[in-house]
């Protein structure tokens, strides 16, 4: 926000939400589900299924999203513009491997971006709740969780998430093709160097 302002961090967020969408429409998924908080008209793919988010933490509303799942499940956010489709099937596979009950993929600030369940249906609960989110140990105690529970657990490739503005140029260096890139490039003009400049520590 300091960096982007209200319109350009809606206009970056509108633009990861639609490159995620895409990766799923573009990956082997036979059924897609979004957990979503507001009036999906116009912004989520009709073709897509919508369940609301419920009231509640993080953690609360990642089990209330699984609640209706079966079968092999992945799960992501949308703040990894980068992952494609391709990445998605990848992370699925990884959940055929002999032996393998869940995978989990870190993210470069100590959380997670894709997590993976081969039986979800009556362990998701178990999974989410009590593990802070948003810190930086959210991974780690993440994979610890998935461990305890018994649970042979995959390691898919780390990727980087975008919550600061270093974050948002290095993604989209990254992947210059995504509509994320290009909304980026757009605004780039209007954000002060110091934003850019300043690391994920608050060092320049």
């Amino acid at each position: 926000m300091p960096a982007f302002g209200p319109e350009g961090s809606a206009a970056l967020a509108a633009a990861a939400l639609a490159d995620t969408f895409d990766a799923a429409s573009r990956s082997g998924a036979d059924r897609v589900v979004v957990a979503f908080d507001g009036d999906p008209s116009g912004v989520v793919p009709d073709r897509f299924e919508v369940v609301p988010q419920c009231t509640g933490d993080l953690a609360a509303r990642l089990t209330h999203a699984w609640s209706s799942m079966r079968g092999p499940t992945l799960q992501i956010g949308m703040d990894t513009p980068q992952v494609t489709g391709p990445d998605l099937d990848a992370a699925f596979a990884s959940l055929d491997r002999p032996g393998a009950d869940a995978a989990l993929g870190l993210a470069e600030d100590g959380g997670w971006w894709a997590l993976g369940l081969r039986h979800p249906d009556a362990m998701a609960h178990r999974v989410f709740t009590g593990i802070p989110t948003s810190e930086p140990d959210t991974g780690p105690r993440q994979q610890t969780r998935l461990v305890d529970l018994g649970l042979a657990t995959v390691a898919l490739p780390v990727q980087r998430d975008v919550d600061l503005p270093a974050d948002a140029f290095a993604v989209a260096a990254a992947a210059p093709h995504t509509r994320f890139a290009r909304a980026l490039a757009e605004l780039r003009p209007s954000v002060p160097m110091a934003a850019v400049r300043t690391g994920r520590d608050g060092s320049r």
